[in-house]
């Protein structure tokens, strides 16, 4: 059930990219290059990450946590915000860890996204989803849930607005939802302006606004920015292979 709810989501975004005319435009520029990155990510991120959330990890905490399966006994509202909130706050650090000079390397791929593209949302060279923290986190709570079910759509709703911060179906700012949502949701808008061409030291968060507002970081204008993407010269395999093909120092560009 909660799957579907990524799946519709990608659906109906694909669905918009095809029939809005310059994301339609954009989508038939695309280099090959860009098809390669963006599939493997999709593929990585939507297929082999679950895989591996729950014959991999989740296997690693049953054998070695000191704690028993199920043993956290919490109504579904209360798992439902450990997910959509908590873990949230724990991304914005871990996104921010991304962007620091020890990570950047291995997450700087997916600031080669030019416009805001549901297909780019995964981008990353392969290595880059060990680091995200949802492979992790994940596996662990459902370990220790005795009912992971609010836990799960938290999860699902995640990754949907995740494809969707992605994409170019922007929220009019004279409407009223956008006028609902943008105090405290991250808005496409918002993720724009994190893949700004002038600097991505902004608008970490994934769900929620509050991270960034709390911790300086956030930034806040309706029109979009003027270019997205950051120059680079490294080839497709070091795009996906760093650090099995190395990069030189001057490849990398903060």
């Amino acid at each position: 059930m909660e799957n579907i709810l990524i799946f519709a989501t990608f659906i109906v975004l694909i669905g918009f990219t095809i029939t809005h005319q310059p994301s339609w435009a954009k989508l038939q520029t695309k280099s090959r290059e860009d098809w390669i990155l963006d599939s493997v990510g999709l593929l990585v991120q939507g297929l082999l990450i679950p895989i591996l959330q729950i014959a991999v990890v989740y296997q690693l905490y049953r054998y070695f946590l000191p704690l028993p399966q199920g043993c956290l006994h919490l109504p579904h509202v209360a798992t439902f915000l450990l997910s959509f909130i908590w873990v949230d706050y724990l991304y914005y650090w871990n996104h921010r860890c991304l962007h620091s000079r020890w990570f950047w390397s291995l997450h700087q791929v997916h600031h080669t996204v030019t416009d805001m593209d549901v297909l780019g949302t995964s981008r990353n060279c392969l290595w880059t989803s060990f680091l995200i923290i949802y492979l992790w986190i994940h596996a662990f709570f459902l370990y220790l849930l005795n009912d992971s079910t609010g836990y799960l759509i938290g999860v699902s709703l995640t990754a949907a607005l995740d494809l969707w911060r992605h994409s170019q179906l922007a929220i009019a700012p004279q409407s009223w939802l956008f006028r609902f949502l943008s105090p405290w949701l991250i808005l496409p808008q918002d993720h724009a302006w994190h893949h700004a061409s002038d600097s991505g030291s902004r608008n970490y968060g994934a769900n929620l606004k509050i991270w960034d507002k709390l911790h300086g970081t956030y930034y806040n204008c309706d029109a979009p920015p003027a270019s997205l993407g950051i120059p680079t010269t490294l080839t497709l395999t070091q795009k996906l292979l760093y650090p099995v093909i190395p990069i030189s120092f001057n490849d990398v560009t903060d």
